[in-house]
């Protein structure tokens, strides 16, 4: 029995699929839609199909050997969207990863490579299906080839045989080109005879079988119209036969062979579904050939006693948990892996031997993890303190490929090679099925990440030398992960009464508010029901409808802006959103998370997530908190100190980001400006807008900090105007004024876009990367939004490295004092610390010290601190 051979005409496929499918695009804001319509399609075939042979053919430019026959051929067609054009290297970059061979051939189409390995493969015993929105492949239909053409959408195809065709087309497959000959095809701009259309070709073709036949014999043709028009354009009737016949000889520089296909590695299409947002597609891939792949071989020893041999000076150490958050859930195996073996334990065994113990609050014996901090948190729970921990395979991982999403030891693993790993979802589960396997399967799950973690070490390593990343990674991210443990461990405590009256409180405003809305309204309705809502504001009060969708009117937040002036029923709607979030997401879901037993919150700190280096904290997450609305900034007043005679105590770097702008610009001006402490808001309105800094008003310096940030995070002059309410024109001619003031700065932009350009990435001062592969992008707004990015990293990135290094310095002074004082939580540029109220005189002068030169800049650093007896009244 020969070969299964799928051959796709790629072109055409994404056409169909850019234009059946709305605009999508992903987080990073590169268009998906025509990818994600060609995966769909793709992976029905492979479900449907199971191929062992398979291409994907693109055309390979404008220009054909066709057009030598007629230069107006495809003449009439639209030039390809650009947000069609910039998708087809994302899709080819797909198929690489599900390891399909794609082609293109210069002076040929996708449909000459296709008839031609069509052929090849017919005349080889091969069964072959070919997938096109094009009927012209019609042609190439035969005992062996079938042609299935997309129909409405991208999954809903007709199939067609020789007897299919016949059935629906009452013509043989080699008619097709005679078809084509006389009806033309406008699409191509192939003229065909004017007149003349389907119904009538099919007619003379079952009549006659061929051109030839037909004009070797016009005399017979029925009407003198018709007769008249295939005489007037029997050349137009040849030569576009000649335009639709596909080259089944091509000169193509590959195989039959070269289009073998043994299946996909689910991991690298994993990565791409997650890096593309297709988290709808991934469950179709589940598992896709993992059972094929060679499992790494692993020889788990699982021994009653824990002796000294086992625990050498390097080791690698895996701590299996299965839940997600390690604060609460069990340890289920401890592993190691050195030169002696891969050796497995339970939490038990270790908690019991005083060797484990000992060997693990050695400093001098080297530990190599995953995920430091989940590692000492698990077993500072166990009541083991874990030193010596050299090497976090994530934080590595995480430096070297800041955009990936995925750093688990399966997902480094396969990006360096090595495929014999399943991920911890396809060995537990995931979501409801998640559970604890038997025994063997738990040990040797973890006994092959341990292996994998002992030899992935090295590469890494290599990788974080070649960046110059090695201080980076051991002097800043390494001792901070110890830091963050500290910290996640230490928890803040939280004054449960106090946000349930919060909350009470909270519930009364919101039933006050739905009243009004109700008495504005003239009759009751669900509020939070955009269905509901539309109608209400724009039917029956007669506001303008700014925006519809598919389902109705758009009732979003920035459609009820505009609206603000029209109808005071606006302002109580936002209102009355912006309370039930606090109420739902903040008041309720602190208090869930509030532990049992400590009484206090024990966030996540998110040390290998965000691209610009900033922690992100979750469960719950203390960085959104939306303190700008007086009802959320009142919520810190419910995390409090954990003893009686303590503080809070809160301590931020003062415009931190405009600093570091100073030192990496090297403007002189600015960095006078913070050198002799002046107000940099106000020495930049007086700039601006060309008067002394005593004739500066508050609205003034309230649009020249608007500036000030906005220079910071590259903003437009549309984006600063919606920001200060001004004209486009207003808001260039104040970034002009800006930049005029400030030439270095506009200098150091440029030398970074165009650094950015050339290397593909940016830098913060102490060599922490962000890759920006839209640097060079055709498309103007994916060029602009990294061209902002690559402004702006290296700034805010060094403003988190300086954060993150003051820590550090603080934690080791905080020892050396002996001081009681323990750090709480960082939120952006802010430390907040629990202190008793005897220390806070000596912390304060601790804290500024330390804070302030933790780096030395070209301008000072300098930190406003405050303490209270809740984190509200500390600020």
């Amino acid at each position: 029995m020969g070969n299964k051979l799928v051959l796709i005409d790629g072109n055409s496929i994404a056409y169909r699929a850019f234009f059946a499918l709305p605009l999508l695009n992903n987080d990073k804001g590169v268009y998906t839609n025509a990818v994600y319509g060609f995966t769909t399609m793709l992976l029905k075939i492979l479900e449907e199909e199971s191929p062992d042979h398979m291409l994907v053919a693109f055309d390979a430019g404008k220009t054909t050997f066709r057009h030598k026959t007629y230069e107006e051929y495809k003449g009439g067609r639209q030039k390809t969207p650009p947000e069609l054009s910039e998708q087809f290297p994302v899709l080819q970059d797909l198929l690489d990863a599900f390891e399909i061979k794609h082609y293109q051939l210069d002076q040929y189409e996708a449909d000459d490579i296709i008839g031609t390995l069509a052929r090849e493969a017919e005349q080889r015993g091969d069964e072959v299906t070919v997938i096109s929105g094009d009927k012209d492949l019609l042609q190439l239909v035969s005992e062996r080839v079938t042609v299935r053409l997309t129909k409405k959408g991208i999954t809903d195809v007709d199939t067609y045989t020789p007897a299919s065709l016949k059935e629906k087309m009452e013509i043989e497959p080699s008619q097709i080109i005679h078809l084509k000959a006389l009806m033309g095809d406008s699409s191509d701009n192939i003229p065909g005879v004017p007149g003349v259309g389907e119904k009538t070709a099919v007619k003379l073709l079952k009549q006659f079988e061929t051109l030839d036949n037909l004009y070797e014999d016009l005399e017979a043709v029925s009407g003198k119209k018709l007769k008249e028009k295939l005489e007037a354009n029997k050349e137009e009737a040849y030569m576009s036969k000649e335009l639709v016949t596909i080259e089944i000889n091509a000169p193509l520089q590959m195989t039959l062979q070269d289009t073998s296909y043994s299946g996909y590695e689910a991991s690298a299409v994993k990565e791409q579904f997650q890096n593309l947002g297709f988290s709808s597609l991934l469950s179709r891939i589940e598992g896709h050939k993992e059972e094929e792949v060679e499992m790494i071989s692993v020889d788990v020893k699982i021994e009653e006693t824990i002796t000294e041999d086992m625990l050498m000076d390097e080791t690698a150490l895996i701590v299996e948990i299965l839940e997600d958050n390690y604060h609460t859930s069990p340890i289920e195996a401890v592993v190691l892996s050195n030169e002696k073996g891969v050796f497995a334990f339970s939490v038990e065994q270790v908690m019991e031997s005083e060797i484990f113990k000992a060997w693990a609050a050695d400093s001098s014996k080297h530990k190599w993890v995953f995920d430091a901090k989940r590692t000492v948190v698990a077993f500072k729970r166990c009541g083991i303190p874990l030193e010596g921990v050299t090497f976090d395979v994530l934080l590595a991982s995480y430096l070297v490929n800041p955009a990936v999403n995925n750093h688990d030891i399966p997902a480094i693993s396969h990006r360096l090679g090595e495929t014999g790993i399943p991920s911890d979802e396809e060995v537990y589960g995931k979501g409801a099925k998640r559970g604890r396997p038997e025994e063997d399967v738990l040990y040797e799950h973890a006994g092959r990440k341990a292996l994998m973690l002992y030899r992935l070490k090295s590469n890494l390593e290599d990788q974080l030398k070649q960046n110059k990343q090695e201080d980076l990674f051991y002097n800043l991210e390494m001792p901070l992960t110890v830091i963050l443990g500290e910290m996640e461990h230490t928890g803040v405590r939280v004054d449960t009464d106090r946000l349930k009256r919060m909350g009470e409180e909270l519930e009364g405003r919101l039933a006050e508010i739905e009243k009004r809305i109700y008495e504005h309204a003239g009759e009751e309705f669900n509020i939070n029901s955009p269905k509901q809502l539309g109608p209400i504001l724009f039917e029956k009060l007669g506001l303008p409808a700014l925006k519809k969708t598919k389902t109705g009117y758009s009732t979003a937040a920035d459609v009820l802006e505009q609206l603000s002036d029209e109808h005071e029923i606006i302002d109580e709607i936002l209102l009355y959103r912006q309370l039930g979030k606090l109420q739902s997401t903040y008041i309720e879901g602190l208090l869930k998370v509030v532990h049992k037993d400590t009484g206090k919150v024990h966030t996540r700190f998110n040390q290998a997530l965000t691209q610009t280096g900033r922690l992100s904290s979750t469960d719950p997450n203390l960085q959104n908190i939306p303190i700008r609305l007086e009802e959320g900034r009142k919520i810190r007043q419910a995390f409090i100190p954990s003893e009686a005679g303590w503080v809070i105590f809160a301590s931020d770097y003062s415009q931190i980001e405009l600093r570091v702008l100073a030192h990496m610009s090297g403007d002189e001006k600015l960095i006078q400006s913070f050198k002799d402490g002046e107000d940099i808001h106000t020495k930049t309105a007086s700039e601006v807008f060309g008067v002394s800094p005593e004739e500066v008003n508050a609205d003034m310096r309230r649009q020249a900090k608007a500036v000030n940030f906005g220079i910071v995070y590259g903003i437009s002059d549309y984006g600063l105007s919606q920001s200060l309410g001004v004209t486009r024109k207003a808001a260039q001619t104040y970034i002009d004024a800006y930049f005029k003031s400030y030439p270095k700065v506009k200098e150091y932009m440029d030398d970074t876009v165009r650094q950015a350009k050339e290397e593909g990435f940016v830098e913060t001062l102490m060599n922490r990367r962000r890759y920006l592969p839209d640097m060079n992008s055709r498309n103007f707004n994916r060029r602009n939004a990294a061209e902002r990015t690559a402004m702006n990293t290296p700034i805010q990135g060094t403003a988190a490295d300086i954060i993150k290094k003051a820590m550090i310095d603080l934690a080791e002074r905080l020892t050396q004092e002996d001081l009681e004082a323990t750090m709480l939580m960082q939120v952006h540029d802010e430390l907040i610390l629990e202190v008793p109220e005897k220390e806070v005189e000596h912390l304060t002068k601790v804290v500024k010290e330390v804070m302030e030169h933790t780096v030395e800049l070209v301008v000072p650093l300098e930190v406003d601190h405050s303490y209270g007896n809740t984190w509200f009244d500390a600020k």
